[in-house]
């Protein structure tokens, strides 16, 4: 009895301490050139992040993105290893080891709608973000 008390226990501390760690989840999709705008809210500053697609070739999607005045390029791939992009929302402090960020990924492509299916985790473990979409998620 004893042995199953303590093992219990260390369950549910390792689910705790190990569980989903991103405070938010969302689904959203994009057409071609469609682009979604959301607004980064910490402390006293906000920032833009942008991001759209412009290309869907070889099961590899072009993926135009801009946050900070900071403008990249990635090609994401359904199948393989790269399938979502990281996006840092603060920088890294002293006191900050795990700063929040943005997590991208690419779901799906769906052929019928020509939509990319994206999926949005944010990590944010201090509780200091705050998103607002600016054009309105379009939750699938």
């Amino acid at each position: 009895m004893k042995f199953l008390q303590v093992f219990l226990l260390l369950s549910l501390i390792y689910s705790l301490s190990f569980g989903d760690e991103y405070r938010e989840k969302k689904t959203i999709s994009l057409a071609k050139d469609e682009q979604k705008k959301i607004l980064v809210k910490y402390e006293d500053s906000s920032k833009l992040f942008k991001f759209s697609w412009t290309l869907y070739k070889n099961l590899g999607l072009v993926i135009h993105r801009s946050y900070d005045k900071v403008i990249a390029q990635n090609i994401l791939y359904q199948e393989m290893r790269n399938r979502f992009f990281r996006l840092e929302l603060r920088s890294r402090g002293a006191n900050r080891f795990n700063p929040p960020y943005l997590l991208v990924k690419f779901k799906e492509f769906d052929y019928e709608t020509k939509k990319a299916i994206f999926e949005l985790f944010l990590y944010d473990k201090d509780l200091e973000i705050e998103l607002v979409d600016l054009n309105n998620f379009k939750e699938v």
